[in-house]
């Protein structure tokens, strides 16, 4: 009698142990995914909390100056952010690297018309005091060509940027690249996409309703 209620104690402590295993092995998932959205959140309330902005050197080259320049004057326009030539007052930093690349395309297209024509002739005298032969033989040839060279040249600008907070935590990055718009070049355009993109991203972590 005692060996069986010690068998059967034995079995409702390992029964509980497993029930107690596998709902710690179904939690662990939830507490995990849980994590991201908060971190998400806290990049987002982040970013929502930048009004001053520092945008730091993307380069010593000119192309990268004009470019700086050009991301300073579409935040300016924007009218959501202050740029700041203080690093110290900024809510966060802005900093870039910038490529900006000239090819050249070579079009070359070419016609051609040609028109020929060719006659000739031959006769023959037979006579008892001898014969001739009398022959001919003409051709001629006109040809015209017509052929165009033409060269295209192409600029393109590529620009990746990241925010960063004054703790180093990356708040928000992205990379834009373009050839050109209609009414401006690849540079104004490229710094255009950079400030429109944040502005998305604003707008997509304000809370609804605001």
């Amino acid at each position: 009698m005692v060996q069986r209620q010690t068998l059967l104690f034995f079995f409702m402590a390992l029964a509980i142990s497993i029930t107690g295993f596998s709902q710690t092995e179904s939690q662990s998932p939830a507490v995990t995914s849980k994590a991201v959205p908060d971190m998400r959140s806290e990049l987002q309330a982040e970013l929502l909390n930048v009004k001053r902005i520092y945008v730091e050197s993307f380069g010593d080259d000119e192309a990268s100056k004009s470019l700086q320049a050009m991301v300073i004057n579409a935040l300016d326009e924007s009218k959501r952010f202050i740029v700041t030539e203080n690093k110290d007052k900024a809510d966060a930093i802005l900093k870039g690297r910038s490529v900006e690349e000239t090819s050249q395309e070579v079009h070359a297209t070419g016609e051609a018309t040609g028109v020929a024509s060719a006659a000739g002739s031959h006769s023959a005298e037979v006579s008892p005091s001898g014969g001739s032969a009398h022959g001919g033989f003409a051709a001629r040839a006109m040809g015209i060509q017509d052929s165009k060279l033409s060269t295209e040249t192409t600029h393109e600008a590529r620009l990746a940027v990241r925010l960063v907070s004054h703790d180093g935590d990356v708040i928000w990055s992205t990379t834009q690249e373009s050839q050109g718009a209609k009414f401006k070049g690849s540079s104004a355009d490229v710094a255009d996409k950079v400030v429109k993109q944040l502005l998305h991203e604003l707008d997509k972590a304000k809370p609804s309703g605001m």
